[in-house]
């Protein structure tokens, strides 16, 4: 059996998203636990040159069904970023992008392999196919983001492990 666009991109989003669904609502514990607010939160950063977990979680909802719906529409530009947005609806943000994501087909997603995707960055145009879209762009982006705000949570004391990250993988049914 052939991987498919599909299996790249749909099946890993649908596993990660989830995930940081999850780390995502350990946090929101964990900080109101603490007393913590969670507008405080939303402006953590790693590193003084790095953008905050608003931005890192906006991200990952930009890259998983956001470069979905660049797969349709043949374009993908970066993100405009409320920045009013809060940490509850970043969290819904997430599970909508999961939700939606689970109504592309397979036939639908394969039927983009060899399409034309051009990233608008500026006045700039980068040419893609899909396929390595997805995989040389798309999921390293979608990937990092997700990365960087685990790693930002956990900086802050919130109890996460490498299980939380993971989510739910495809292993061999028997």
């Amino acid at each position: 059996m052939a991987t498919s666009l599909y299996d790249v991109g749909i099946k890993t989003y649908l596993q990660i998203l989830p995930a940081v669904g999850g780390f995502l609502e350990k946090g929101r514990a964990y900080f109101e636990e603490n007393k913590i607010g969670l507008d405080e939160v939303i402006n953590i950063r790693l590193y003084d040159d790095m953008l905050p977990l608003r931005f890192q979680l906006f991200s990952v909802v930009h890259h998983s069904l956001g470069a979905i719906e660049g797969l349709e529409k043949g374009e993908f530009s970066t993100p405009s970023i409320p920045s009013d947005i809060d940490y509850l609806t970043l969290k819904d943000l997430i599970n909508e992008a999961d939700e939606k994501l689970k109504g592309y087909g397979e036939e639908q997603i394969n039927a983009f392999v060899g399409d034309e995707v051009i990233f608008k960055l500026g006045p700039n145009s980068i040419p893609f196919v899909a396929e390595d879209f997805i995989l040389t762009f798309s999921l390293p982006n979608f990937y990092f983001h997700a990365t960087t705000a685990y790693d930002i949570l956990r900086s802050k004391g919130v109890p996460l492990g490498k299980k939380d990250f993971l989510g739910r993988m495809r292993m061999k049914q028997r």
